[in-house]
């Protein structure tokens, strides 16, 4: 894994550096709101990550503090990975490009996380983030 040094004082570019590739931003897609935590779920997604990007982009968002690695309990070869608070204050992000998805590339969003957000976008999203620091 490469060190991450900023090309500016851009707040955006600093954002982008560390989550700007699309692979950073479904695993924590994935942790955030489809509740996987293992390598194997992850590799399970649809977007079918490479495994070697898996285990770098793992890695990079563990070095920057964007999630944390356990051993699992069940089974000492298996790594359970959990967002911080770091990780988890990027829900808003995802959330909003999510919509923003899901209005130019229907279906989009989950039907039921979608007519949440349409009723209470505050409220759910607040509730998602109070969901993942229980399990922190």
């Amino acid at each position: 894994m490469k060190d991450i040094k900023p090309r500016s004082a851009c707040p955006l570019s600093y954002g982008l550096d560390f989550i700007g590739d699309k692979w950073s931003l479904l695993i924590i897609r994935d942790m955030a709101l489809n509740n996987k935590s293992t390598y194997g779920e992850f590799l399970n997604s649809e977007e079918q990550i490479a495994t070697n990007i898996l285990a770098d982009r793992l890695g990079m968002l563990e070095a920057y503090g964007f999630v944390t690695k356990q051993v699992a309990a069940d089974k000492k070869s298996k790594f359970l990975y959990r967002l911080t608070e770091k990780g988890i204050s990027l829900v808003p992000v995802i959330i909003e490009i999510g919509l923003w998805g899901s209005v130019y590339n229907p279906p989009g969003l989950n039907t039921q996380l979608l007519s949440a957000l349409q009723q209470d976008k505050e409220g759910t999203i607040r509730r998602i983030q109070e969901n993942l620091r229980r399990h922190e």
